[in-house]
């Protein structure tokens, strides 16, 4: 699969899950099979997408990224069961793809750099 469609895929999938997040909070009924299909998108994205260089903090933060798209899967089998960890786990992985987002372009913006 080319990277455009990937980073296409992905998006769709992380705005996927943001609805549905919001909509199951209403109790609507599609709304953990919609997080699922989000959820399942963005474990495709990272787990076909491995880090491939040398930067040993840019293949943990990859290891965080795919830590992240489990915590979606888990939160999504927690939705379907009408737990209430499901908060806890998505928070845990929003903290978490959150935190990659930003120490990530820093580091290959760092990385770049140094190339020169």
């Amino acid at each position: 699969m080319n990277k455009p469609i990937k980073v296409w895929m992905f998006y769709i999938a992380a705005v996927l899950v943001l609805i549905s997040t919001a909509l199951f909070i209403t109790k609507w009924f599609y709304a953990p099979y919609i997080f699922a299909i989000g959820a399942s998108g963005m474990a495709v994205y990272y787990l076909s997408s491995p880090y491939q260089g040398e930067n040993t903090r840019l293949k943990r933060l990859h290891r965080y990224e795919v830590f992240t798209a489990i915590l979606l899967v888990v939160t999504s089998y927690l939705m379907f069961k009408d737990q209430k960890g499901w908060i806890v786990t998505l928070s845990i992985g929003a903290f978490l793809q959150l935190y990659t987002t930003f120490v990530y372009s820093w580091e290959e913006k760092k990385e770049k750099e140094s190339d020169k």
